[in-house]
């Protein structure tokens, strides 16, 4: 069978876009120029809304018992701890996962290419992308493995490469922004001493570095600024950090796995499509490591394609309703390089902004938020993405209660272990009532084919932001398409003519 979408790019990004594409019944082609997932991986934070897309696909709770959830986030200051936020289940009643989980992506990726595997498709790997054209009926493309070229066409072509993107580089798209200063480390250590499960980060004019539990090897990660004089030298290694590091964090290094050098950029892509060709992850937009927010957005970033190619291809969409991935991830993306850079810049700086933060803010506010529960949530909801929503999208209308059209739907837990996004692991648009549903509504979903919900009105809706009676439109990737306080039949109607909408239960 000839495939109908080819990926470039085997990292998260690629490989959770390839799972879903595959989980809707899409043949797809995923290459990768090297010869296997990543050995020095920098990115370690899995954040809740990554856990609820994999539970989706039937592997979050698999996917947190591979890794540590954080207990808390240390920060130390010249040698010294300041200020200690304990987090087990910060989210608590926003999410089925409501903590910050350590996973190195080495690990991450090995554990996505056998899901993709279980669903059929190997990664091929040594395997790059050399060129390609692209038309109204599909694109071209010529492979290159072993000095081989190899013709290959598909539908869709999907860079998922990487910040030096072959794809986005090919289609000329601007990619501005800039790069930091300073050189950064990231390594796998043993440290003497009892295990640590916090996450231990030290602030410092110039100097940054973080420690994080890696438990598939029983070592630490330790990501941070190269000192100056360890930068200088053409080929560093962990023995010119060492002395600088050892005091900054309070731990002794008993043995190095690996060590490795990398400088960070922050750049947006100008447009995330060209015609049939699209790009997302790193290849259309880079962070700083504040927050651990890259790799998330990523798969976000395959979350949201995934589905809407699966609809055009399957004939069950217009072709209109690809514009809406470009609409609605690359306003998240430049909001979030600008915030994360924002931050970033703050608690690395000389200034005295970043005095302020380093020597007064955080030692005498962190640990009072840390005692309210609002504030505690309003971080988690910051840091977790489940606060990313599509309000602008031409998919997106009606507000019911606190959720306007595009909101991520809250979650809802309900007696006896039994939950809200339970539903949701189909793939598939639904409607949701919590109340009663009209029977007029009722009857136009079942001639539209559209799965209705139904769950008995309950304070944990009420608290969840959600009205009574009211109908939502669930798209496949959890979102909110449409609030609809009375039910409203004309505006599901008005959503389904617009963009040729045919509902089903998806083949998996």
């Amino acid at each position: 069978m000839a495939s109908q979408v080819l990926i470039a790019g085997a990292g998260p990004t690629g490989l959770v876009l390839a799972i879903r594409l595959a989980r809707h019944g899409i043949a797809i082609r995923i290459i990768d120029k090297n010869s296997g997932p990543g050995q020095a991986s920098r990115a370690m934070a899995v954040h809740a809304r990554t856990l609820e897309f994999y539970r989706q696909l039937g592997f979050g709770d698999t996917v947190v018992n591979l890794g540590i959830p954080i207990h808390a986030i240390r920060l130390r200051e010249a040698g010294e701890e300041i200020a200690e936020l304990p987090l087990p289940d910060i989210g608590a009643g926003l999410s089925p996962y409501p903590f910050v989980l350590s996973f190195p992506q080495d690990d991450h990726e090995r554990f996505l290419v056998a899901q993709l595997k279980a669903e059929g498709v190997d990664v091929e790997w040594n395997t790059e992308l050399e060129s390609f054209t692209q038309d109204e009926w599909g694109v071209r493309a010529v492979l290159e493995r072993d000095g081989e070229r190899i013709a290959c066409s598909a539908a869709y072509l999907c860079g998922c490469d990487g910040a030096r993107s072959r794809v986005r580089e090919s289609l000329k798209l601007d990619f501005s922004g800039g790069t930091y200063d300073h050189l950064y480390y990231v390594t796998d250590v043993k440290v003497a001493g009892p295990d640590n499960r916090d996450l231990i980060g030290h602030l410092g004019a110039n100097t940054f570095a973080l420690m994080l539990p890696v438990r598939s090897s029983g070592m630490q990660r330790l990501i941070g600024i190269m000192p100056p004089q360890a930068e200088a030298k053409p080929e560093p290694d962990f023995e010119d950090i060492r002395p600088v590091l050892e005091p900054l964090l309070g731990i002794r290094v008993e043995q190095v796995n690996w060590f490795s050098t990398y400088r960070v950029h922050h750049r947006v892509a100008g447009q995330f499509r060209v015609g049939r060709c699209f790009i997302a992850g790193d290849a259309a937009h880079i962070h700083s490591p504040a927050g651990g927010q890259g790799m998330n957005t990523g798969i976000g970033d395959a979350v949201n394609l995934s589905w809407k190619l699966a609809h055009v291809l399957q004939g069950r969409a217009t072709a209109a309703l690809l514009d809406t991935y470009q609409a609605e991830r690359i306003v998240f993306a430049r909001r979030l390089v600008a915030t994360t850079d924002r931050a970033f810049q703050l608690i690395v700086s000389q200034g005295a902004g970043g005095q302020l933060l380093r020597g007064w803010l955080v030692p005498h506010v962190f640990p009072v938020l840390a005692g309210f529960a609002a504030a505690r949530r309003t971080l988690f909801k910051t840091i977790s993405q489940v606060q990313i929503h599509y309000p602008d999208s031409p998919l997106s209308g009606g507000r019911a209660g606190e959720v306007i059209g595009g909101d991520r739907l809250p979650w809802v837990p309900q007696p006896g272990g039994a939950d809200n996004f339970a539903s949701l692991q189909s793939l598939a648009w639904q409607l949701h009532v919590y109340g009663t549903p009209d029977p007029a509504l009722a009857a136009a979903a079942q001639a539209l084919g559209l799965p209705l919900q139904a769950w008995p009105w309950s304070e944990t809706a009420e608290t969840a932001g959600l009205l009574r009676d009211a109908a939502y439109l669930i798209r496949p990737d959890m979102h909110v398409a449409l609030a609809l306080p009375r039910q409203e039949i004309d505006t599901l109607h008005e959503l389904v003519t617009r963009y040729h909408l045919r509902f089903m239960q998806e083949l998996h």
